[in-house]
């Protein structure tokens, strides 16, 4: 398909394989392990030159294991479109590249394991369509660990097929010469069918309920509430329920954003959606996150605004600002010619008649307030909804069982668990004193620790190709961390006497003063030694960390809320956490200690595992020093 564009010199590509989902089982993984080798080399070029040609030419080329896309400018359209070519049909499969890709993988799905957002999506979806289906089963690094190059190899000659593909080229190309281009370059795929597979529909459950995966590390509930529907585009039904989704959920003025951003002020977003699917996949989802305190209530206003468009007549007025909506952004999108090459694939993809698009304004404008209503009751099941949360249970879970919902738990590979004990108390005699005690004895001893006058220990690691060196320097009344990037100052941290500041490479970021006094609790030669004295810190109870029970110690700040949290037998800390909460969001920061290793008497984890943009990393301690002498510059 091609949409000619000349108002600018450019051109847009994109190769689509229609096919069924595909169950990957036990190799789950397979699938995005071929799109990761896929424009790794082929026959004729290798990947290093494949990639130097593709950036002398100023244009980008990607790869899925089913799909394939290009962008350039359009004098350089010939030249990209047969270097799309032969990335898709004649690619090669080192075994050097596969084992890149596949540990690149296995350290994605790493970081994800703690990411409370991730965990609920992929629950959610296993809980909804089950694990044996292609849209509940996930990624593990068990599953990884299970495919083969051969297996690589093998899907894509499976289903890397011509005979379900659509090329899609838009912008300032000649049609006929763009045809005789593509003939040329893709003359060599061989025309064969990949397998198909049909799906049953997944069953909505019997009665609403909670679904709870309890994620002790979350400092805020992720919820979503779905359920599934039997709708395609083709259907009748389809453009009222556009309108009904667009009212419920679909907009910031919908009735869900209304009542849980506006009046509450629970989250700063409540949407929802229908999703279509041609293969009995279509389902209505509606999400937000919240703060813990207000987890069980978020849930109630959710089924309340469902209850309310299922069972009122929607306003004039809402009805014209949601045709309105879709109107203006129908028209807008008709001024973007890919939008045209879009809805053109729709029509061959989804079965959809010729004149879906050109009739598409008049049946938006056909909806009526019963329209609505009538397809709310039909879609948006109050009575068989799904509620999926990840939260931290000790904090929300005896609040959402008093909502009367059913809840039952399960892990966090969606299998079904019996409710976590939240009631773990705290051994009579324990106490934020003898906690910290027991650590200062663990490590040294508390008398010689409070006697050393400086430390400093540098930990590094590699990231992303390079090497990443953190650099940390204390006495008892100052603090420096230093972290370089291939000896590059990548971030800093300097705590003195007269001020605090932070520096990203070069440049200072503005600190505010909650933060700074915030930022005073990790000052200290060990914070530890400083907390004892501080009457705002908490013993918050028993957590598990990396299966050991821990006793967890909380630092509340304005900005920054800091735990620590202690091995209930040897004393030593096995976890640091830091939550920065600024402008109604939240960011966790979590490293996890191993292997103490004793330097002139004190002991300090020769191994901190923790994650930088969501990539896990281990840091390694490679040098400690005790009562060095530091002069005032190294906290400046």
């Amino acid at each position: 398909m091609v949409v000619e564009n000349h108002k600018l010199p450019k051109v847009s590509m994109t190769l689509t394989i229609d096919n069924s989902p595909i169950v990957e089982g036990d190799k789950a993984g397979v699938s995005s392990l071929t799109g990761d080798m896929l424009g790794t080399g082929t026959v004729e070029i290798s990947k290093d030159d494949f990639n130097e040609k593709v950036d002398y030419l100023g244009a980008s080329i990607w790869y899925g294991s089913q799909s394939a896309g290009a962008n350039s400018l359009s004098k350089y359209f010939p030249e990209i479109l047969e270097l799309l070519a032969d990335g898709a049909i004649n690619p090669v499969f080192s075994q050097e590249e596969f084992d890149k890709k596949k540990t690149q993988l296995i350290e994605g799905v790493k970081s994800g394991e703690k990411n409370v957002a991730v965990i609920q999506r992929r629950v959610s979806s296993a809980l909804a369509f089950g694990l044996d289906h292609p849209y509940g089963e996930f990624i593990s690094e068990e599953s990884i660990n299970n495919v083969q190059l051969n297996d690589v190899i093998t899907f894509y000659n499976t289903y890397f097929k011509p005979e379900n593909a659509y090329l899609v080229i838009v912008g300032d190309v000649d049609g006929k010469a763009t045809k005789k281009l593509v003939k040329e370059y893709f003359s060599d795929w061989k025309a064969e069918k990949a397998p198909q597979y049909a799906y049953s529909a997944p069953k909505d459950v019997q009665y609403s309920q909670i679904n709870f995966i309890d994620m002790p590390n979350a400092v805020q509930s992720e919820i979503e509430v779905t359920n599934m529907v039997d709708l395609k585009m083709s259907d009748p039904d389809y453009h009222a329920a556009l309108i009904a989704n667009h009212i419920l959920g679909g907009s910031f003025s919908s009735y869900l954003n209304m009542n849980l951003r506006e009046k509450h002020g629970f989250t700063y977003g409540a949407r929802s959606s229908l999703k279509t699917n041609t293969h009995n996949a279509s389902s209505f989802t509606a999400s937000t996150s919240v703060r813990n305190a207000v987890t069980d209530s978020a849930v109630v206003e959710f089924f309340k605004e469902i209850k309310r468009i299922r069972t009122e007549k929607v306003s004039e007025k809402d009805l014209a600002n949601a045709k309105a909506k879709y109107l203006g952004n129908f028209v807008l999108a008709l001024e973007n010619p890919s939008t045209v090459a879009r809805y053109a694939l729709n029509i061959e993809t989804k079965d959809l008649p010729k004149d879906f698009y050109k009739t598409y304004l008049e049946k938006i404008n056909a909806v009526t307030a019963q329209d609505v209503q009538r397809v709310a009751n039909k879609y948006f099941k109050a009575d068989n909804a799904r509620v999926v949360i990840a939260g931290k249970g000790s904090e929300v879970a005896s609040k959402l069982e008093a909502t009367g919902i059913p809840m039952l738990y399960f892990d966090t590979y969606a299998f079904p668990v019996e409710k976590p004990n939240y009631e773990q108390n705290v051994p009579e005699g324990v106490t934020v004193q003898s906690v910290l005690d027991s650590y200062l004895n663990a490590i040294g001893g508390k008398d010689k620790v409070a006697g050393l006058n400086s430390i400093q220990t540098t930990y590094t690691t590699s990231f992303n190709g390079g090497s990443l060196e953190i650099i940390e320097k204390r006495t008892s009344d100052n603090y420096a961390q230093i972290i370089n990037m291939n000896g590059n100052p990548m971030m800093s941290v300097l705590i003195n006497d007269q001020e605090t500041i932070i520096k990203q490479g070069p440049n200072t970021v503005p600190v505010s003063p909650e933060m700074i006094n915030d930022l005073q609790n990790a000052v200290g030669v060990f914070p530890e030694l400083k907390l004892l004295s501080n009457q705002s810190v908490t013993l918050a109870g028993i957590a598990k960390v990396e299966g050991k029970d821990t006793y967890q110690i909380d630092v509340p700040g304005e900005v920054i809320t800091t735990s620590y949290f202690y091995d209930v037998e040897s004393g030593l800390k096995l976890k640091e956490q830091s939550i920065t909460s600024m402008s109604g969001q939240s960011q966790t920061n979590e490293a996890f200690l191993f292997d103490y290793k004793e330097f002139d008497g004190i002991k300090l984890p020769s191994l901190k595992k923790a994650s930088i943009g969501g990539m896990p990393v281990e840091n390694t301690l490679s040098e400690a020093l005790i009562n060095i002498e530091f002069t005032a510059e190294d906290f400046k």
